[in-house]
């Protein structure tokens, strides 16, 4: 049986007391909410913090509204929320997609979005989903909140630029109206990690791509985005073929690795056909030619 190293456990009553007890405790201490991702990794000795800090009853961190021209998500926000949420639903079908592929049932109705970030898996597939959607977060610490771009936040293979006393507040997702949005993915089972996919945001002028978002997870793209692809789609005709060769610079330019799930070129041939999939769903939903 595989049990955890010894640790501390405090119970935050709110934000600034969880501020004030990563403060006391200092780096070795963990927040937990879900717990999906942090405790396996603790009964492997692969994590071994000195104080796990629960944010369970951090209601302020949760909820989804439209506030300034901005989707906010707070980040203790369980992923069946998102799921269930019509206005998710209305404004960015991409988390929709995404959501209906994570995990399980019983994963998502204790997992949470701020979790799932801060986990920072480079095969996590919300990542991806607002790397799309060009979302900031907001991070608090004792001296004040500051926003980040999310394709800023990743630093790294489970590294973010959440810092140690500080902690996740939101999601900001812009809302931009007339566009669509679609989230696609490969796994071996239903519910697994992914072995590629793409998301993808898009607006319309007519026939032409006016702003493009394209996002990937588990083959090794910067920031969880296809840069180079966008660039090439924005102006260019919204056109089957134009998606194909969006999907073919996004393949070029990730960095996929071999492992169980496949290896490099498998890899690279399905980021490249995911992100024309997903273009392709998001066009049409633009032209409400799909829910």
């Amino acid at each position: 049986m595989q049990v955890p190293a010894q640790f501390e456990y405090e119970r935050a009553t709110s934000v600034a007391h969880a501020l004030d007890l990563l403060t006391r405790y200092g780096p070795e201490s963990r927040l937990v909410a879900g717990g999906h991702s942090l405790l396996p990794m603790m009964k492997l000795r692969i994590a071994n913090p000195e104080t796990l800090i629960d944010i369970n009853d951090l209601d302020e961190l949760g909820g989804i509204r439209i506030e300034g021209g901005e989707l906010r998500i707070g980040a203790m926000t369980r992923h069946a929320d998102v799921l269930a949420s019509p206005v998710v639903a209305e404004h960015t079908a991409i988390l929709r997609d995404a959501e209906r592929v994570i995990a399980d049932p019983i994963v998502r109705n204790r997992g949470t979005v701020g979790g799932s970030l801060c986990q920072a898996d480079p095969s996590e597939d919300l990542s991806a989903a607002f790397a799309a959607l060009r979302a900031t977060v907001v991070i608090a610490g004792v001296d004040g909140e500051r926003t980040v771009d999310v394709r800023d936040f990743h630093t790294g293979p489970y590294e973010t630029a959440v810092g140690d006393a500080e902690i996740l507040l939101e999601v900001r997702i812009p809302v931009r109206p007339g566009g669509g949005s679609a989230y696609t993915k490969v796994e071996r089972r239903v519910g697994d990690w992914a072995v590629a996919a793409a998301g993808a945001v898009i607006r319309l002028a007519g026939d032409t791509v006016a702003d493009v978002g394209i996002g990937l997870t588990a083959v090794g793209a910067e920031h969880f985005a296809a840069a180079e692809a966008e660039e090439f789609l924005r102006g260019a005709p919204a056109t089957d073929a134009s998606f194909a060769e969006a999907g073919r610079i996004a393949a070029e330019h990730c960095r996929p690795t071999a492992d169980q799930r496949g290896p490099e070129d498998y890899k690279r041939h399905l980021a490249g056909e995911l992100t024309t999939r997903a273009l392709r769903t998001a066009a049409a939903r633009s032209r409400g030619e799909q829910g």
